[in-house]
């Protein structure tokens, strides 16, 4: 568990004498107030007591890919949900903070993850459980057989010598000698072959388990999914639309009135921005691998708007002149632009949690119009918004007005702390939902597995509506569950036949108490989800797949991943997301972080499998021929000189 000091900053700010210094991170203890900023990783455990727009990326340790805003506020039981707890090993991508040490070492988050992984016991593979039980058998028959002919020699009176050495000799011809170069070489065989599609193996035993896999459980984020927030869904004129994705084609229609003022909302209501420097050393990268500075949400907008038009040449000519920073007490961000027609007016544009947005207009655009936002129609809105929410989608609301001039003209100074400007009375122009999509190929891999027999279950420690909506994007869900089915009917959940229900979402709050009843009827459904998962839950999860003797393998990328990794009977890690320490505990290492690509691996699994069966059965006759001559000398009393 080397790999896990690389998460360890070198140096950290602390207080010392009542000033904020440079000290080696490893030095701290329990009790140090240390400071925080983005792009430094937290140093240890820390309980925030200080936080200016903080936000830390959790992907590696709990499967979000949103980054998490930080606040003193006590707001969860569960230290991975609550607001006031940053931990080691994570990265802070936005804001500064400031944080009292609670755990350091062994005792960190990650280091109860390390001791996890380091605990977990190596699993007997399928193949050295077989060519034991294989050779153990053939000793016996050797063994056996020799002392047969040992007992026949002595009966029939044949020399003492002579008889030991046909019993030795019938038990050496009946040892499989070439059974182990056999095994290796078919395996290395087989492991190159899988080189050359970008599978790197570890341990070549394992390459026959994996096709004897009869379980997938699979991670979700940096999985399944690109772990990038893409914009998939576009809310204007009451109408829901899809953006184009790995899965779905466009449909959103961009002369549309409200669609345009939605796209220039998108453009310059923002602060996210491509990194110059990344830029200029990789001019030849595509929109979708460039590095973009500021929030995930935002670099999804960013990303989708700049494959439309050149977002930073909008930017330019609508000069932004002020506004308000997005924080999380407002829960919306407000940014003022001239407009380029040069006639003084400027536009006031909003962005933000919709309920918020919705608060402050007063009318809605429509594609005939502006019209009044009565009951009705916010109505009509808000199951819009429920139902992208409901996907699991992060969901953000855009409004508008324009600032006459006078008394807005060239000389007017906004004020962001004390606004001196209207911010009610907005127009609603529409919404952008995001979710991180899934990889291409993923679903057709999901099904191909389910037509070979083989299950695959999703293990995230993504919320459950969101782990839900990626399910059934990939085909992992197929079925309604029983929420679904109450929902249908419009009956209580506890009313629904759960007899008939095929599809089970199952929250990690819930596993802690499961006994072992409760696994047996999970684990008996055909499409399991499990969401909001520990490290520890999904050891146990594995462990459980394993007690109805299934054979486990286990695909994941994070820290969180590797504990489970290292317990499956088979761990298969990302190569270019995945950490180091996943790499460290997995067997297999998917070089191109390409999901489908395990679905040449089992086969190979599979043709190694039925190679080695033909090859000890080659073995086997090679092995009678040569005790043969030691058979006919003892059944027809003469020995060879």
């Amino acid at each position: 568990m080397e790999k896990f000091k690389n998460f360890l900053p070198p140096v950290t700010l602390a207080r010392r004498d009542g000033k904020f210094i440079e000290v080696a991170a490893e030095s701290l203890v329990v009790g140090d107030v240390v400071e925080v900023k983005a792009g430094e990783k937290i140093p240890a455990d820390l309980r925030v007591v200080e936080a200016s727009k903080l936000k830390v990326d959790n992907s590696s340790l709990t499967g979000e890919s949103e980054p998490v805003s930080l606040a003193p506020e006590y707001t969860d039981d569960n230290p991975l949900e609550t607001k006031n707890l940053a931990f080691f090993g994570t990265l802070a991508v936005e804001g500064t903070g400031t944080g009292v040490v609670i755990n350091t070492g062994d005792r960190t988050m990650f280091g109860r993850i390390a001791a996890l992984a380091g605990a977990a016991k190596q699993e007997v593979t399928t193949l050295q459980r077989e060519v034991h039980h294989f050779v153990v058998i053939i000793s016996a028959i050797a063994l056996v057989m020799g002392l047969l002919f040992l007992i026949l020699g002595l009966v029939r009176s044949f020399p003492i010598l002579s008889n030991v050495m046909s019993c030795i000799g019938i038990i050496v011809a009946n040892i499989p000698e070439g059974l182990l170069a056999t095994v290796t070489v078919s395996l290395t065989l087989a492991a190159k072959r899988m080189a050359r599609r970008k599978f790197l193996v570890k341990k070549l035993e394992c390459i026959e388990t994996l096709g004897s896999t009869t379980t997938i459980c699979s991670d979700k984020t940096g999985t399944l999914t690109q772990n990038r927030m893409t914009v998939v869904h576009l809310l204007y004129d009451n109408e829901i639309y899809n953006t184009k994705t790995t899965t779905t084609e466009a449909t959103f229609d961009l002369s549309h009135p409200a669609m345009k003022a939605l796209f220039f909302l998108a453009c310059n209501c923002a602060k996210a921005t491509f990194d110059a420097k990344d830029m200029e050393e990789f001019p030849e990268k595509s929109i979708e691998e460039r590095k973009i500075n500021g929030d995930a949400s935002e670099a999804g907008i960013l990303r989708f708007a700049s494959q439309i038009e050149d977002v930073m040449e909008i930017r330019r000519l609508n000069r932004n002149v002020g506004g308000i920073p997005f924080n999380s007490t407002n829960k919306f961000m407000v940014t003022i632009h001239e407009d380029p027609s040069g006639a003084g007016i400027k536009r006031l544009l909003m962005k933000g949690a919709p309920e918020r947005i919705l608060s402050r207009c007063s009318q809605y655009m429509t594609g005939q119009g502006v019209k009044p936002l009565d009951q009705e129609a916010l109505d009509v809105i808000n199951v819009k918004l429920l139902s992208l929410l409901n996907g699991g989608e992060r969901v953000l609301g855009f409004a508008q007005t324009l600032l006459p001039n006078p008394p807005f003209d060239s000389s007017f100074v906004f004020d962001s702390e004390n606004p001196n400007f209207p911010m009610e009375s907005l127009t609603f122009v529409g919404s952008m939902a995001l979710l991180d999509p899934p990889k291409g190929a993923v679903s057709e891999a999901v099904l191909t597995y389910q037509t070979a027999g083989i299950q695959v279950i999703m293990v995230t420690g993504d919320h459950p509506a969101t782990a839900k909506a990626i399910a059934k994007q990939v085909h992992i869900i197929r079925d309604p569950t029983v929420e679904d089915v109450a929902k249908q009917r419009g009956i209580h959940v506890d009313a629904v036949d759960r007899s008939g229900v095929r599809a089970i979402v199952v929250p990690g709050s819930e596993i802690i108490n499961f006994d072992q009843e409760d696994w047996d009827r999970v684990l008996r459904q055909d499409q399991i989800v499990f969401a909001r998962t520990s490290p520890q839950q999904k050891i146990i999860i594995v462990e459980s797949c394993q007690r109805l003797d299934k054979i486990v393998a286990v695909t994941g990328d994070g820290v969180n991943d590797s504990p489970a990794l290292k317990k499956a009977n088979i761990g298969v890690s990302m190569g270019i997301s995945g950490s180091d320490v996943s790499k460290e505990a997995a067997d297999m290492v998917l070089l191109d972080d390409n999901f489908a690509s395990i679905v040449h691996a089992i086969g190979e699994g599979r043709i190694i499998f039925d190679n080695l069966k033909k090859s000890i059965a080659y073995t086997l006759v090679k092995n009678d021929a040569q005790a043969f001559p030691f058979l006919v000398s003892s059944l027809f009393l003469f020995h060879f000189p």
